[in-house]
Protein backbone atom coordinates (compact mmCIF):
# COMPACT_ATOMS: atom_id res chain seq x y z
CA UNK A 1 0.00 0.00 0.00
CA UNK A 2 2.63 2.55 0.89
CA UNK A 3 4.41 1.85 -2.59
CA UNK A 4 1.17 2.18 -4.60
CA UNK A 5 1.15 5.77 -2.68
CA UNK A 6 4.41 6.74 -3.48
CA UNK A 7 3.76 5.88 -6.56
CA UNK A 8 0.31 7.95 -7.14
CA UNK A 9 1.70 10.68 -5.48
CA UNK A 10 4.90 10.75 -8.05
CA UNK A 11 2.62 10.30 -11.03
CA UNK A 12 0.33 13.42 -9.29
CA UNK A 13 3.39 15.62 -9.13
CA UNK A 14 5.09 14.90 -12.50
CA UNK A 15 1.31 15.73 -14.36
CA UNK A 16 0.89 19.10 -12.02
CA UNK A 17 4.27 19.81 -13.61
CA UNK A 18 3.78 19.11 -17.04
CA UNK A 19 0.68 21.36 -16.75
CA UNK A 20 2.64 24.26 -15.23
CA UNK A 21 5.12 23.73 -17.71
CA UNK A 22 2.75 23.97 -20.62
CA UNK A 23 1.11 27.20 -19.30
CA UNK A 24 4.61 28.92 -18.73
CA UNK A 25 5.32 27.93 -22.44
CA UNK A 26 1.53 29.23 -23.39
CA UNK A 27 2.50 32.72 -21.89
CA UNK A 28 6.09 32.56 -23.09
CA UNK A 29 8.26 32.40 -19.99
CA UNK A 30 9.55 29.21 -20.25
CA UNK A 31 13.45 29.37 -19.97
CA UNK A 32 15.43 26.94 -22.57
CA UNK A 33 17.67 26.29 -19.96
CA UNK A 34 15.37 25.74 -17.52
CA UNK A 35 14.78 21.65 -17.51
CA UNK A 36 10.79 20.47 -17.12
CA UNK A 37 9.71 20.39 -13.68
CA UNK A 38 9.17 16.86 -13.71
CA UNK A 39 12.20 16.13 -14.05
CA UNK A 40 13.10 18.08 -10.54
CA UNK A 41 12.43 16.89 -6.93
CA UNK A 42 11.92 20.76 -5.82
CA UNK A 43 10.32 23.02 -7.97
CA UNK A 44 12.64 26.35 -10.37
CA UNK A 45 13.70 27.95 -7.19
CA UNK A 46 15.41 25.42 -5.59
CA UNK A 47 16.89 24.56 -8.70
CA UNK A 48 18.14 28.55 -9.27
CA UNK A 49 19.24 28.84 -5.45
CA UNK A 50 20.99 25.70 -5.51
CA UNK A 51 23.35 25.98 -8.29
CA UNK A 52 23.86 29.31 -7.37
CA UNK A 53 24.85 28.53 -4.03
CA UNK A 54 27.22 25.45 -5.39
CA UNK A 55 28.41 27.95 -7.89
CA UNK A 56 29.97 30.11 -4.98
CA UNK A 57 31.24 27.18 -3.39
CA UNK A 58 33.32 25.90 -6.10
CA UNK A 59 35.06 29.20 -6.52
CA UNK A 60 35.73 30.04 -2.68
CA UNK A 61 35.30 26.72 -1.23
CA UNK A 62 37.18 24.63 -3.92
CA UNK A 63 38.96 27.64 -5.94
CA UNK A 64 37.18 26.89 -9.62
CA UNK A 65 38.95 29.12 -12.26
CA UNK A 66 36.76 30.19 -15.30
CA UNK A 67 39.66 28.11 -17.32
CA UNK A 68 38.88 24.94 -15.50
CA UNK A 69 38.46 21.87 -17.47
CA UNK A 70 35.53 20.52 -14.93
CA UNK A 71 33.88 16.93 -14.43
CA UNK A 72 30.36 16.77 -12.43
CA UNK A 73 29.88 13.53 -10.88
CA UNK A 74 25.64 12.89 -10.83
CA UNK A 75 25.12 15.73 -13.03
CA UNK A 76 21.19 15.28 -13.21
CA UNK A 77 18.81 18.27 -15.52
CA UNK A 78 21.66 20.28 -15.16
CA UNK A 79 21.30 22.54 -12.00
CA UNK A 80 25.28 22.85 -11.37
CA UNK A 81 25.83 23.25 -15.61
CA UNK A 82 23.67 25.60 -15.85
CA UNK A 83 25.23 28.59 -13.69
CA UNK A 84 28.79 26.95 -15.10
CA UNK A 85 27.81 28.53 -18.40
CA UNK A 86 27.84 31.34 -17.13
CA UNK A 87 31.29 31.16 -15.51
CA UNK A 88 33.52 29.16 -17.66
CA UNK A 89 35.63 30.98 -19.87
CA UNK A 90 36.18 29.93 -23.33
CA UNK A 91 39.22 27.89 -22.27
CA UNK A 92 36.97 25.91 -20.02
CA UNK A 93 35.29 22.77 -20.58
CA UNK A 94 32.91 21.28 -18.82
CA UNK A 95 31.71 17.41 -18.79
CA UNK A 96 28.96 15.73 -17.21
CA UNK A 97 27.31 11.96 -16.60
CA UNK A 98 24.14 10.82 -14.85
CA UNK A 99 22.94 6.93 -14.62
CA UNK A 100 18.97 9.10 -14.88
CA UNK A 101 18.92 8.40 -18.37
CA UNK A 102 16.26 11.09 -19.10
CA UNK A 103 17.72 14.04 -17.21
CA UNK A 104 21.22 13.27 -19.59
CA UNK A 105 19.17 13.21 -22.39
CA UNK A 106 17.80 16.63 -21.38
CA UNK A 107 20.76 17.95 -20.81
CA UNK A 108 22.11 17.01 -24.62
CA UNK A 109 19.05 18.17 -26.57
CA UNK A 110 19.07 21.75 -25.12
CA UNK A 111 22.46 22.67 -23.16
CA UNK A 112 25.06 21.04 -25.50
CA UNK A 113 23.34 22.94 -28.73
CA UNK A 114 23.89 26.14 -26.64
CA UNK A 115 27.19 25.81 -24.98
CA UNK A 116 29.23 23.01 -27.44
CA UNK A 117 32.10 22.79 -24.80
CA UNK A 118 29.64 21.35 -22.33
CA UNK A 119 28.61 17.74 -22.81
CA UNK A 120 26.69 14.81 -20.70
CA UNK A 121 26.34 11.80 -21.14
CA UNK A 122 24.76 8.89 -19.08
CA UNK A 123 26.58 5.95 -17.16
CA UNK A 124 24.17 3.24 -16.56
CA UNK A 125 25.36 1.99 -13.50
CA UNK A 126 22.46 -0.07 -11.30
CA UNK A 127 21.45 1.79 -8.47
CA UNK A 128 18.33 0.34 -6.80
CA UNK A 129 16.43 3.56 -6.47
CA UNK A 130 17.45 6.06 -9.47
CA UNK A 131 18.49 3.22 -11.71
CA UNK A 132 17.69 -0.68 -11.05
CA UNK A 133 18.31 -2.14 -14.67
CA UNK A 134 21.63 -0.48 -14.73
CA UNK A 135 24.76 -3.02 -16.48
CA UNK A 136 27.25 -2.33 -14.68
CA UNK A 137 27.66 -2.43 -10.83
CA UNK A 138 28.97 0.82 -9.47
CA UNK A 139 31.69 -0.25 -7.52
CA UNK A 140 33.17 -1.67 -10.76
CA UNK A 141 32.35 1.62 -12.96
CA UNK A 142 35.35 3.35 -14.49
CA UNK A 143 34.71 6.88 -15.34
CA UNK A 144 34.70 7.44 -19.27
CA UNK A 145 37.71 9.48 -18.91
CA UNK A 146 41.25 9.48 -19.35
CA UNK A 147 44.05 9.96 -16.81
CA UNK A 148 44.74 13.33 -15.45
CA UNK A 149 41.82 14.78 -17.53
CA UNK A 150 39.86 17.77 -15.36
CA UNK A 151 41.66 20.95 -13.12
CA UNK A 152 38.02 20.57 -10.75
CA UNK A 153 35.52 17.98 -9.94
CA UNK A 154 32.43 17.91 -7.93
CA UNK A 155 29.82 15.12 -6.12
CA UNK A 156 26.87 16.76 -4.53
CA UNK A 157 24.67 14.55 -3.09
CA UNK A 158 26.03 11.99 -5.00
CA UNK A 159 28.01 9.89 -1.92
CA UNK A 160 25.03 10.87 0.12
CA UNK A 161 22.97 7.78 -1.70
CA UNK A 162 25.75 5.05 -2.26
CA UNK A 163 27.32 2.26 -0.09
CA UNK A 164 30.44 1.60 0.88
CA UNK A 165 31.83 -0.51 -1.96
CA UNK A 166 30.40 1.91 -4.22
CA UNK A 167 31.82 5.27 -2.49
CA UNK A 168 34.87 3.72 -2.27
CA UNK A 169 35.19 2.95 -6.08
CA UNK A 170 34.60 6.27 -7.20
CA UNK A 171 37.19 8.17 -4.73
CA UNK A 172 39.44 6.02 -6.80
CA UNK A 173 37.89 7.19 -10.06
CA UNK A 174 38.13 10.64 -8.98
CA UNK A 175 41.81 10.59 -8.19
CA UNK A 176 42.46 8.93 -10.98
CA UNK A 177 40.58 11.50 -13.48
CA UNK A 178 42.11 14.71 -11.69
CA UNK A 179 45.54 16.35 -12.78
CA UNK A 180 47.98 16.56 -10.78
CA UNK A 181 47.23 19.62 -7.80
CA UNK A 182 43.75 19.16 -9.16
CA UNK A 183 40.78 19.55 -6.52
CA UNK A 184 37.20 18.21 -5.82
CA UNK A 185 34.47 19.33 -3.90
CA UNK A 186 32.24 16.53 -2.47
CA UNK A 187 29.33 16.36 -0.22
CA UNK A 188 28.31 14.37 2.65
CA UNK A 189 26.55 13.10 5.70
CA UNK A 190 29.03 12.82 7.60
CA UNK A 191 28.93 11.40 11.22
CA UNK A 192 31.08 12.59 13.79
CA UNK A 193 30.53 13.27 17.89
CA UNK A 194 28.39 16.52 17.07
CA UNK A 195 26.05 15.33 13.94
CA UNK A 196 25.58 12.08 16.45
CA UNK A 197 25.04 13.81 19.36
CA UNK A 198 22.50 15.62 17.72
CA UNK A 199 20.39 12.14 16.31
CA UNK A 200 17.10 11.21 15.57
CA UNK A 201 16.56 15.02 13.76
CA UNK A 202 13.10 15.77 12.39
CA UNK A 203 14.18 13.64 9.27
CA UNK A 204 16.78 11.18 9.71
CA UNK A 205 17.76 8.92 12.19
CA UNK A 206 21.02 6.86 10.41
CA UNK A 207 20.15 3.98 13.17
CA UNK A 208 20.83 1.01 10.59
CA UNK A 209 24.03 -0.42 9.88
CA UNK A 210 25.18 -0.76 6.47
CA UNK A 211 28.84 -1.76 6.15
CA UNK A 212 30.49 0.92 7.42
CA UNK A 213 27.71 3.39 6.95
CA UNK A 214 24.69 4.03 8.56
CA UNK A 215 21.44 3.94 6.16
CA UNK A 216 18.13 6.19 7.29
CA UNK A 217 15.74 3.78 5.91
CA UNK A 218 16.32 0.32 5.58
CA UNK A 219 13.76 -0.66 3.34
CA UNK A 220 15.63 2.22 0.61
CA UNK A 221 18.82 1.98 1.86
CA UNK A 222 20.51 4.26 -0.77
CA UNK A 223 17.66 6.93 -0.09
CA UNK A 224 20.50 8.19 2.50
CA UNK A 225 23.61 7.26 3.86
CA UNK A 226 25.88 8.64 6.10
CA UNK A 227 29.71 7.83 6.52
CA UNK A 228 31.56 8.13 10.16
CA UNK A 229 34.34 10.65 9.96
CA UNK A 230 37.38 8.68 10.19
CA UNK A 231 36.06 6.18 7.35
CA UNK A 232 35.47 9.14 4.77
CA UNK A 233 38.99 10.42 5.88
CA UNK A 234 40.61 6.95 5.26
CA UNK A 235 39.03 6.02 2.20
CA UNK A 236 39.56 9.30 0.67
CA UNK A 237 43.49 9.13 1.53
CA UNK A 238 43.42 5.04 -0.01
CA UNK A 239 41.71 6.36 -3.18
CA UNK A 240 44.70 8.94 -3.87
CA UNK A 241 43.01 12.10 -2.12
CA UNK A 242 43.62 14.28 0.51
CA UNK A 243 41.26 16.45 2.38
CA UNK A 244 42.18 20.09 2.14
CA UNK A 245 39.14 21.74 3.65
CA UNK A 246 35.61 20.33 5.77
CA UNK A 247 32.48 22.71 6.06
CA UNK A 248 29.96 20.67 8.27
CA UNK A 249 26.58 21.19 6.91
CA UNK A 250 22.87 22.28 8.42
CA UNK A 251 21.38 18.68 8.54
CA UNK A 252 22.25 17.96 12.07
CA UNK A 253 20.58 21.42 13.51
CA UNK A 254 24.10 23.17 12.98
CA UNK A 255 23.60 27.33 11.77
CA UNK A 256 25.30 29.52 9.76
CA UNK A 257 26.42 26.68 7.50
CA UNK A 258 28.58 26.72 4.22
CA UNK A 259 25.46 24.65 2.59
CA UNK A 260 22.86 21.61 3.90
CA UNK A 261 25.03 18.40 3.75
CA UNK A 262 28.40 18.52 4.99
CA UNK A 263 31.64 19.71 2.27
CA UNK A 264 34.63 18.24 1.83
CA UNK A 265 37.26 20.35 -0.08
CA UNK A 266 39.67 16.92 -1.81
CA UNK A 267 43.26 17.55 -3.34
CA UNK A 268 45.19 15.04 -5.45
CA UNK A 269 48.48 17.02 -4.34
CA UNK A 270 50.36 15.57 -0.89
CA UNK A 271 50.51 19.31 1.15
Amino acid sequence: MQRLRAAFEFRRRRLAGDLRDAADRVRGERDALMPPRRLLTGDYSDFERLGDEFLTLFRELGGLRPEDAVLDIGCGPGRMAVPLTRYLAAGGSYEGFDIVGEEVRWCQEHVTPQFPSFRFQQADVRNSRYNPGGSVAAEDYRFPYPDASFDFAFATSVFTHMLAPEVERYLAELARVLKPEGRALVTWFILDAESRAALPTERFEFRTPAGPAFVNDPRSPEAAVAYPEEWVTNSCAAGGLRVAGRHPGGWAGRSRTASWQDVLVLSTSAR
